[in-house]
């Protein structure tokens, strides 16, 4: 089962699809900026949002915030420790009382709490599940164990949806069968310039001078990111600054690294920044030096942005971007190659303006939020159907 993009949705004066969408996010992270984006837009979808947090007293954090200040309904689990399985029982609460005709999972935790309690809860009302697949992070020996949980808990669900076909292929050694996997890339609205005010503010805030080439990379700094493979290649280059924005568990290794190659003065960390629209319009160039990537939302906002992008050849990232036609690929680890390509593309603004336009031309073609809507909205068409036979 392979649902097209193309087919619209035909479900306009009917009841709407009623679907609890379950995640956990602190931040809104790509696969959170998707899943909001979608339910502004679902349009034929009653969505709910579920996600955990620990603690009677906890804020919601800035994912909830988030999703409340969008309008769409948001679901509390509230956790009381790591690892609380009562989040099986509470979930289940939440679906007696909001009777989902669908339930959708994101990311692995959440994958978990459904498979654990699917046969007692809802696996008997007949709600087909969908589970969304957006990767790994390397964080360590826990991030390791955590994949053993989707082997146990994705070929249970109705259908699983991920970001790219190497991505597919794993799933199927999971023991998914290939035609309950679907491949649906992430989607970027337009770029909204942000005012000239907010662009100068920033620059004053990190000390990025007018003048001064800037080669930005976005994304949580965790090891699969490669910064550390980024700084290494902007080593050799001259009168440039890169600029980081993100956190995560790999920040003291790369400020160990930038102190190691006297980079203090060329590299900014920034830190995780909810509005990243002015750190496009400083860029130069977007850098995404990653080891593993689905569909990185940073590659198509950067491209929607109008920035012109040198990437890695990993993952999805092939099957969005076409060498030296909306992007320049070089291979994984290959820092000599990274720089050589951040070198072009500052040496030759010609040539980058043009590739960055037409790049910004063909993410908005083909990863608009309506579209990926349609491909959802058709989909979960589809796996009831599948069930109700």
């Amino acid at each position: 089962m392979s649902p097209s993009r193309e087919v619209p949705d035909g479900l306009a004066g009917v009841r709407p699809i009623r679907v609890l969408a379950l995640m956990e996010a602190a931040w809104v992270t790509g696969p959170a900026k998707n899943l909001i984006e979608f339910a502004r837009r679902a349009g034929v979808v009653d969505l709910h949002i579920a996600t955990y947090r620990r603690g009677a007293g906890s804020p919601l954090g800035e994912f909830g915030e988030a999703v409340r200040q969008a309008g769409v309904p948001l679901e509390v689990i509230r956790e009381r420790r790591a690892f609380d399985l009562g989040v099986v029982a509470r979930l289940g609460e939440i679906v007696g009382r909001l009777r989902p005709d669908i339930i959708q999972t994101h990311n692995i935790k959440s994958h978990l709490v459904v498979r654990l309690g699917g046969g007692a809860l809802w696996a008997r009302r007949s709600i087909p599940w969908i589970a969304f697949h957006h990767g790994y992070t390397q964080r360590g020996l826990c991030d390791r164990l955590y994949r053993h949980f989707d082997r146990f808990s994705l070929p249970a669900a109705d259908h699983v949806v991920t970001v790219c076909r190497p991505f597919a292929g794993m799933i199927r050694r999971y023991g998914v069968p290939a035609n309950r996997i679907s491949v649906l890339h992430n989607s970027v609205t337009p770029y909204v310039a942000p005012s000239a005010d907010l662009v100068t503010a920033t620059r004053a805030r990190f000390g990025l001078a007018e003048g001064v080439p800037v080669i930005l990379a976005v994304g949580r700094l965790s090891r699969e990111k490669g910064h550390c493979d980024l700084i290494d290649a902007v080593a050799g280059l001259k009168q440039v600054r890169l600029v980081l924005v993100g956190e995560g568990p790999e920040r003291d290794r790369i400020e160990k690294r930038i102190r190691a190659l006297g980079l203090s003065n060329a590299v900014v960390l920034c830190g995780q920044q909810s509005d990243v629209r002015p750190f496009y319009a400083i860029a130069a160039v977007l850098a995404l030096p990653s080891h593993s990537e689905g569909s990185p939302n940073v590659l198509l906002e950067a491209m929607a942005a109008g920035v012109p992008v040198a990437a890695t050849a990993v993952g999805g990232v092939p099957e969005i971007v076409a060498d030296g036609e909306t992007a320049l690929l070089v291979q994984e680890g290959d820092t000599a190659a990274m720089a050589g390509a951040l070198a072009r593309l500052l040496g030759e603004p010609a040539f980058a303006r043009a590739m960055a336009r037409r790049a910004q031309s063909a993410v908005l073609a083909s990863y608009s939020p309506d579209k990926n809507r349609e491909w959802i909205v058709n989909l979960y068409r589809t796996v009831l159907a599948a069930r109700r036979a």
